[in-house]
């Protein structure tokens, strides 16, 4: 205590305000006597008021008229508008619209992407060709095909992927 000088100190620090322990007595005694006086708020709660509280709520609320509910669509909008909708459905259904195909109407790459993509065989496309078609007179005449034009259309058109054996 000696080295921080606290023996020497003389005054607490605290300070109170001029005469107040001069007025303090009459400052209790003020607070006491406004306790005494706020104990009764001035309210007033009828005889038995919480036993009847739920019956009077319950008449309140079952004798409100009930209200009338619109509701958002109508049977017969409803109806008219389900039978707008089939028939817009129907018109784009129907075979006005629609062109005839014929075999010079397609595209050869049309045809080709499908052959490659169902994996159909040169035994079911024969099947399709009438008999006439397949005969070897039909064939004889590889004779004026170069080898060379052969390779050539090969190596340039021909990918080694679609290439498969059976």
């Amino acid at each position: 205590m000696k080295q921080k000088k606290l023996h020497n100190i003389k005054e607490t620090g605290f300070k109170v305000p001029d005469n107040y322990f001069n007025n303090l007595e009459d400052v209790i005694l003020s607070h006491a006597k406004l306790k005494k006086m706020s104990s009764d708020s001035g309210f007033k709660l009828p005889d038995d008021y919480f036993d009847t509280l739920e019956d009077s709520i319950i008449k309140k609320v079952s004798t409100k008229t009930p209200t009338k509910v619109i509701p958002l669509f109508r049977k017969r909008t409803l109806i008219y508008i389900s039978g707008v909708a089939a028939a817009v459905l129907l018109l784009f259904n129907l075979s006005i619209f629609e062109k005839e195909l014929t075999f010079d109407s397609l595209d050869i790459e049309t045809v080709e992407n499908y052959i490659i993509s169902e994996n159909i065989g040169s035994y079911e496309i024969a099947t399709l060709l009438p008999e006439e078609d397949l005969l070897e007179e039909n064939f004889i005449e590889y004779n004026n095909v170069e080898v060379e034009a052969v390779e050539t259309y090969i190596l340039n058109n021909i990918d080694v992927e679609d290439i498969f054996i059976e």
